[in-house]
């Protein structure tokens, strides 16, 4: 036990150390982005001070002029540097060259302090937007990538510390307490505890026994484990995972992507406009003065820079996903925010989705004219060609599959069932529609049972049935209030049979359900709904359905760390089984939206009144600046917010 102490005291201190060393790196790099505009503002200040109170006899001109031109440097340089490169590449009017001909237009007809002012603010905001982007970042990155470095394994009975990267598959790791999972593998020893909030967002222990799926990112909670790994470092789920938050910001929303096209059009008109107010007075003006009206053209460049919006709305979609990520819901990209935002139906599959997907059997109603055991026996073995659910229940209720008995000439129809030949006899194992299609009579109503029934006739005779019942999800009544809260209409498809779809339906006030569904028959249900022009969200577990996943608008996994399939294929990842975190995943959609278009109607707002400000020669340059940098701060500090938000 001491032993134990001292390894978890260690570690705690290492995490201490770790925490300490990163606020100091996260201090350093702060300090190190407002570092030009510190320099440049002590400059100016100074400027200030001698241009307009001391006012020296050596403040000549030309000193005067290289003073400002000093201070200018530190933040115009790379402003003016990323002008030319975008003129290189093509990109003519960016917000850089914006900035660039306002500042030297300024400094060409004498206004030097406003020039540096204009390119100052706008390098504290380009810090600020530095330290918000990166701060968004390290929260995926601290939430996702969980895992040490370094691992011990065990080999030949001794424990050898190494890189988590060179650790082959089948190799056996220690573990200790507090110690973090490093890669995926199975457990081996008896019993052991992890917390999952790493990958599900929800950290109430987890205990997990031999042989049992361990996943890189769990933290080891209270005794020494051993884990056989079964994965390499840079195939766990985990590194896909991060993977896929990580690209997630290339998959663009369309009001991002209309801000880009909007700015390519919106630049260029600008640049015409400000040319246009300096030069169309001199034919209408009496006293015409050059340098004033070309100042105003300036301040309208300024004003008219698209910055709040060039930062704000990227950082206020990778906010959401970031603040998804938090609550274990992976969105692929900000386009996924957007649909989710405006999801009018969520279409459901019914296990595993909104039950447990853990069935048991509950009754076995077979004719006494065949032996009842025998019967059971080769239904099992039928059942063993199948990893459904329902083969898992008679698995466990019958026992060991007896291999003795042999199947010929099996065949599995499918939303029917299976058939087979035993000992020169036709078996057929399914629902009451595959005695059907074998003109099977039998004596039994279907519709009078509830639960989940498995027919069976065996020699052209009618055997009996099996029900199987299904527990549905603590929170998924919840899930469906939450849905009808938000004015989303809950549809649940199963090829379960209608009297269980029906049941399952009316105790979680579900408003439509249907039962009895073959997958085809699913795709026809969906198309259906999408002929209303409605945004349909499709949610699985284990993404089987893919012809509704790709008919639907937006694809959300279930439960996504039990299949890679799944996070290959989900534009919505949730990493636990809880349906209730759908409605939070709508939320956080809404909640982004609002936000971004905040932004927009906040930066489109102020920068029109002192547009029209600047052009009447209303406005100076100073508040031109602090139109264009003010906005931009607080669209930064709206997109954010998100960050603080609680969406359960």
């Amino acid at each position: 036990m001491g032993h134990s102490h001292e390894h978890a005291h260690s570690d705690n201190e290492c995490c201490s150390s770790e925490n300490k060393q990163h606020n100091h790196d996260v201090n350093n790099s702060s300090f190190q982005l407002f570092l030009p505009a510190i320099v440049s503002f002590v400059l100016l200040l100074v400027a200030i001070v001698l241009d307009y109170f001391v006012q020296p006899s050596w403040f000549t001109s030309w000193i005067r002029i290289a003073w400002y031109v000093v201070a200018y440097l530190p933040v115009g340089f790379p402003v003016v540097k990323e002008a030319v490169e975008s003129i290189q590449s093509g990109a003519v009017f960016s917000e850089f060259f914006l900035m660039t001909i306002a500042t030297i237009g300024a400094f060409g007809i004498g206004e030097y302090p406003e020039a540096v002012a204009v390119m100052l603010f706008y390098a504290v905001g380009e810090a600020f937007q530095d330290i918000a982007v990166s701060k968004v970042k390290g929260n995926i990155q601290s939430l996702l990538d969980q895992r040490p470095d370094e691992v011990t394994v065990v080999v030949d009975g001794r424990f050898e510390t190494m890189h988590a990267k060179d650790v082959a598959t089948h190799s056996i790791i220690q573990l200790k307490p507090g110690e973090k999972v490093a890669l995926d593998g199975e457990l081996l020893s008896p019993t052991a505890s992890f917390n999952t909030a790493a990958l599900t967002g929800e950290s109430v222990p987890d205990t997990k026994n031999t042989g049992d799926e361990i996943l890189a990112g769990m933290l080891n909670l209270a005794t020494a484990c051993q884990i056989r790994v079964t994965k390499a470092y840079n195939d766990s789920k985990l590194s896909k995972i991060l993977e896929l938050v990580q690209n997630a910001s290339s998959q663009k929303a369309p009001t991002e992507l209309f801000i880009r096209k909007f700015s390519r059009i919106y630049t260029p008109i600008v640049v015409l406009a400000a040319v246009l107010i300096c030069l169309i007075p001199f034919f209408f003006v009496d006293h015409y003065v050059f340098s004033e009206w070309l100042y105003r053209s300036l301040i309208f460049l300024v004003i008219s820079c698209p910055c709040a919006l060039v930062i704000s709305i990227p950082l206020g979609y990778f906010g959401g996903i970031g603040a998804a990520s938090r609550a274990g819901i992976l969105i692929k990209g900000s386009n996924y925010l957007d649909l989710l935002a405006k999801v009018d139906i969520v279409v459901m599959d019914k296990t595993g989705t909104l039950t447990e997907g853990v069935f048991k059997v509950q009754e076995v109603v077979f004719n006494q004219v065949f032996d009842q055991q025998q019967m059971l026996a080769m239904v099992n073995a039928v059942e063993n060609l199948s990893s459904h659910p329902i083969a898992t229940a008679i698995h466990e209720y019958v026992g060991v599959v007896d291999t003795t008995i042999a199947l010929i000439d099996t065949e599995e129809i499918a939303g029917h069932g299976i058939k087979t030949t035993i000992n020169g006899k036709e078996l057929l194992v399914g629902n009451f529609k595959l005695l059907q299609k074998f003109a099977i009579l039998f004596d039994t109503d279907p519709a009078t049972i509830v639960y989940t029934t498995i027919a069976v006739a065996y020699d052209g005779q009618y055997v009996g049935y099996i029900t199987i019942a299904d527990t549905i999800k603590a929170d998924a009544a919840n899930t469906i209030q939450q849905l009808s809260q938000l004015g989303v209409e809950s549809v649940m498809l199963s090829g379960d049979k209608s009297t269980v779809v029906n049941h399952v339906a009316t105790t979680l006030h579900i408003h439509k359900a249907y039962g009895d569904l073959l997958p085809i028959n699913k795709v026809d249900k969906v198309k259906a709904l999408k002929t209303d022009q409605k945004t349909i969200a499709f949610v699985g577990d284990g993404l089987n359905d893919a012809p509704v996943i790709a008919l639907s608008d937006i694809g959300i996994a279930m439960g996504g760390l039990g299949s890679d399939v799944s996070i290959e294929a989900a534009d919505v990842i949730i990493q636990d089984d809880k349906p209730s975190k759908i409605p939070t995943a709508i939320r956080i959609g809404k909640a982004t939206k609002n936000i971004v278009w905040q932004n927009i109607g906040l930066a489109f707002g102020v920068k029109l009144i002192v547009l029209a400000l600047g052009a009447g020669g209303i406005a100076t340059m100073w508040e031109a600046v602090f139109a264009d940098v003010g906005v931009a701060l607080l669209a930064i500090l709206n997109a954010v917010r998100i960050q603080r938000m609680s969406f359960h």
